[in-house]
């Protein structure tokens, strides 16, 4: 596994949906907040997002996509107007997947929108520091894979009724999709921290090693032999980059999956110890409830209740 896979699925919930939102003349829509990760492709025209809590309008054009990784509550508009009135923007789902013309000279705008459902409680440090608005503008032959799960994706969702293995095909593109947009923004960032991480040789090798087999007994010496450099080199820079020292981040990672595998799946409390380097359920139940504050059984109970996660320190 890698990281951006596994930040992705310690987080998500359920299926991702997705709509397509086509409007002309003067209009503008509202999304509320939602506990999740929310797009929007340009599929023609143009139009404005304004985010919740003020801001400028992220001007949007053909091809153009946004990604909302923390659920912001936001407003989609005509790119016509010189202000957006968000007291008359009208409710998304009144309009989605719909042909809506509204009075005014706005051109037809077509926009190819989806969110994904995540659990807040466990959101890893990569996703953690996306900004509010991660706008992907279009430009030729820039990040071809996006380009093309944005074509797959717009031709499924146009087709009429449900075509032979869309309910497997669509969420599937989803789930591409927005890996591709968190790919293009660490290729683009210049703002340190994980897209850096990434990309340094010695930090990336370490953080494969702890993410393809949590469960090694990994010590700094042995990590700092997989990843090529100093013990005193890895510590340096995976801590600056990464925010933890090696294996502070390791623990912090094991409980992340044992957490998820407590609310995914009903394996014995043995066996998700054992898959996540804990030599037994007492010392995964000792560490547990430290990060957690509650004992791993517990919180089953409560995630499977339906109840708000827990969420560690």
């Amino acid at each position: 596994m890698d990281v951006v896979s596994d930040a992705i699925a310690a987080v998500r919930l359920g299926r991702p949906s997705s709509s397509r939102l086509r409007v002309s003349g003067n209009w503008s829509v509202r999304l509320p907040p939602f506990e999740g990760a929310g797009f929007h492709v340009v599929l023609s025209g143009s139009c404005r997002l304004l985010p919740d809590g003020g801001g400028e309008p992220v001007a949007l054009g053909p091809g153009d996509a946004v990604l909302g990784p923390h659920g912001t509550g936001h407003v989609l508009a005509d790119g016509s107007a010189e202000a957006i009135d968000v007291r008359r923007a009208v409710p998304f789902e009144e309009v989605r997947d719909r042909v809506v013309r509204r009075p005014g000279d706005g051109p037809e705008v077509e926009l190819l929108c989806g969110k994904y459902r995540l659990d807040r409680s466990r959101t890893h440090p990569l996703l953690a520091e996306l900004p509010e608005v991660v706008r992907l503008p279009y430009r030729a032959g820039a990040h071809p894979e996006l380009r093309a799960a944005v074509d797959l994706l717009a031709r499924e969702v146009a087709q009429e009724g449900a075509p032979p293995g869309a309910s497997l095909a669509l969420p599937s593109l989803l789930d591409l999709l927005l890996v591709y947009m968190i790919r293009a923004w660490a290729a683009r960032a210049r703002t340190g921290g994980w897209p850096d991480a990434l990309a340094d040789p010695a930090t990336a090798a370490a953080l494969h090693a702890l993410h393809t087999d949590p469960a090694a007994p990994w010590t700094n010496d042995l990590l700092a032999a997989r990843a090529g450099v100093s013990r005193a080199t890895l510590a340096r820079r995976f801590t600056s980059l990464v925010g933890r020292p090696p294996m502070a981040y390791l623990t912090w990672w094991r409980l992340t999956l044992a957490a998820t595998r407590l609310r995914d799946s009903d394996v014995p409390l043995a066996t998700v110890a054992r898959e996540t380097g804990y030599g037994s359920p007492y010392a995964l139940s000792h560490a547990f409830s430290r990060e957690f504050g509650t004992t791993p059984g517990r919180y089953r109970e409560r995630v499977r209740a339906g109840g708000a996660a827990l969420t560690a320190s």
